[in-house]
């Protein structure tokens, strides 16, 4: 007789099997590690810009108005107040967005402090839980989905 060599079919769906399994306990652990990801990304986000603000406002006296908004960080705005001293090249090189891929949202003065920082969340609604959760500059960065 003649060997046949491969897999038989018994066996190819066992493997299957177990690569189904292996798939579903590991796959949620993943997609969970990338929603903490993008939060994490958000108070990052956070930390350049309101590093961005504070030079802004060493040079100009004031932070940039509500209706001014990020993008006064990246150009000049001709909102009142004009920024006397505003640093060539900007102090970003875009307006930032946040990981859901919507501008951060912007308010001086702040409900929260001299000005709040936010990101609506994955949903871009208000309020929320877990990843669909208000992300703010106050929260610190301590938030846990």
């Amino acid at each position: 007789m003649k060997q046949q060599r491969g897999f038989s079919l018994v066996e190819i769906l066992v493997v299957l099997v177990i690569l189904g399994l292996l798939v579903s306990v590991v796959a949620p652990t993943v997609l969970n590690r990338a929603d903490e990801a993008r939060v994490q990304k958000v108070y990052a986000d956070f930390a350049n810009i309101e590093t961005a603000l504070k030079l802004y406002r060493l040079d100009n006296f004031n932070y940039p108005t509500t209706e001014q908004g990020l993008e006064a960080l990246v150009a000049p705005s001709g909102l009142d107040p004009v920024p006397r001293n505003f640093k060539q090249g900007g102090y970003l090189e875009r307006t930032p967005m946040d990981p859901w891929g919507r501008p951060y949202l912007y308010l001086s003065p702040g409900d929260n402090g001299e000005f709040d920082l936010y990101s609506l969340g994955a949903d871009g609604l208000t309020g929320g839980e877990n990843q669909n959760a208000d992300l703010g500059n106050w929260d610190g960065d301590d938030q846990d989905l």
